[in-house]
């Protein structure tokens, strides 16, 4: 017994050492966000932010265009989920629950449609978007968003709507709800987890997404928050690159994927588990 109590000792030091080894960039940036740029390139690194300030967010709210390419990164994020959350379900509920002609293909080409390559697509993308009007457009690059995540969304609420046996919804036509109340009433709240383990996978896909909108949004004014952030570093870099103007900046960028993990982390864990009951 003792021995046990031991071993498992030992065991959580080394998980704790591997977090806080995880954690420690996170902090580093929060950390760097608070100091002067000349207390930041001395040799003697300062692992505390006493006597620093908030000049740095202060610099970052001066800049004009992060409100611009904050509101556009919550619309298209925001229209990117919730899109991709009701299409992802009804492809979900039908490959599903119904058995249908080219079920099967439809299920394959969801697998070999994420495994082609996003750079392979650009040229496409690009000149469709130019065709339609829709190059820097809140809406273009909305779609492109919205078609790159939804076959992994697909993949993911099918595990949670299989997980849910159809029993259920036939228990309750038979105490006299119809198809649609039953599925309503009774399965639609068991699959909230799933809603939210999905709904943060396709946050975090718009949110950070870089690429597409490097080649879709080339006006300066229609920039989301990882091109804004890379001007930022870009323009530091005319001059003396501010690193705690970057922290800071980095720091804007993170908090409202902190805030959103925040609002969800209770129904996530438990969604991640049940998504993997039936496949």
């Amino acid at each position: 017994m003792r021995l046990q109590s031991i071993s498992r000792a030992l065991w959580t030091v080394v998980a704790v050492a591997i977090a806080l080894l995880w954690a420690f960039p996170v902090y580093w940036m929060f950390n760097s966000s608070f100091l002067p740029n000349a207390v930041l390139q001395s040799t003697t690194p300062t692992f505390l932010p006493f006597g620093g300030s908030l000049d740095n967010f202060a610099a970052v709210f001066a800049d004009g265009s992060f409100a611009s390419a904050l509101g556009i990164s919550l619309t298209v994020t925001l229209t990117t989920v919730v899109v991709s959350l009701f299409v992802a379900f009804l492809a979900a509920l039908a490959i599903s629950r119904f058995k249908f002609k080219g079920r099967r293909s439809f299920i394959l080409a969801m697998l070999l449609i994420q495994m082609l390559p996003a750079e392979g697509m650009f040229i496409a993308q690009y000149k469709m978007m130019s065709s339609v009007g829709l190059l820097n457009n809140v809406v273009g690059v909305s779609v492109l968003y919205i078609a790159a995540v939804v076959p992994f969304t697909i993949w993911m609420l099918r595990g949670f709507v299989a997980g849910v046996p159809a029993e259920l919804e036939e228990a309750g036509m038979v105490d006299g709800l119809s198809r649609t109340m039953a599925f309503m009433r009774i399965t639609l709240p068991l699959l909230a987890p799933g809603f939210v383990a999905s709904g943060v996978y396709a946050f975090l896909q718009a949110w950070n997404e870089f690429t597409v909108a490097l080649v879709i949004m080339t006006e300066d004014q229609m920039k989301t928050l990882p091109l804004w952030l890379r001007g930022f570093v870009q323009a530091s870099a005319t001059r003396e690159t501010d690193w705690g103007m970057v922290m800071a900046a980095s720091m804007m960028v993170a908090v409202p994927v902190i805030i959103f993990f925040m609002l969800v982390q209770s129904k996530m864990s438990s969604g991640l588990v049940s998504g993997a009951v039936k496949g």
